[in-house]
């Protein structure tokens, strides 16, 4: 039986969903690893949305809390907002208390990935803080460390992300995930992919 991962992000200009999409590619190319990309529901109107300059949402599936426990697997991701997971996130993780009661999460492995505006905004911070969302749930945290190799010593370019997972800066906005962001997203879903299977054969 195939091991099931789901990517559930959120994502308000489209950098953690290019994330979302690397990660993805990377869990597929593990054999019998099926993978799965959901959003979360938005909280914002559409009137605050187009106020913010935001694109319309993708047609990515919403996902309810319930659903998570269906998958072997969880990578979770979000854009900051001062050194913390986005509001949105947050709610959809407030509303997992039925889970947590029931403990349908406990044992699942799970990542983190994110996005920031800037060098110090939280790339470090946010998945961090994020933790304490999957210890509760009692979910295995799965970090990428330094797996990526020297990708994770690049000093010469501005790059996001870090041991805890993969991650890019948005800027104003306009900047996009670079080729080394994209492809240390690549190696977490591949990486996490390929540990997600061990746990479930090992269930």
């Amino acid at each position: 039986m195939a091991t099931k991962v789901y990517v559930v992000y959120y994502s308000t200009y489209g950098h953690v969903e290019k994330l979302a999409e690397e990660i993805k590619k990377g869990a597929e190319s593990v054999e019998g690893v099926e993978v799965k990309l959901w959003q979360v529901p938005e909280t914002l109107s559409e009137e605050v949305l187009g106020k913010m300059g935001a694109p319309p949402k993708s047609d990515v599936p919403i996902i309810t809390p319930n659903e998570l426990a269906e998958a072997d697997g969880l990578l979770f991701g979000f854009p900051t907002r001062f050194g913390m997971m986005a509001a949105q996130f947050k709610a959809f993780m407030d509303a997992t208390g039925g889970l947590w009661r029931t403990q349908a999460l406990a044992g699942k492995p799970a990542g983190i990935f994110y996005s920031t505006g800037t060098q110090g905004g939280g790339q470090e911070t946010t998945p961090l803080t994020a933790i304490t969302q999957l210890v509760h749930h009692g979910m295995v945290f799965v970090p990428i460390g330094y797996s990526f190799g020297a990708g994770m010593f690049e000093m010469e370019q501005v790059k996001g992300g870090s041991p805890y997972g993969a991650g890019t800066f948005a800027g104003d906005g306009s900047r996009q995930p670079s080729e080394l962001e994209l492809a240390q997203a690549l190696h977490q879903g591949k990486y996490f992919a390929g540990i997600a299977k061990k746990f479930k054969g090992t269930a």
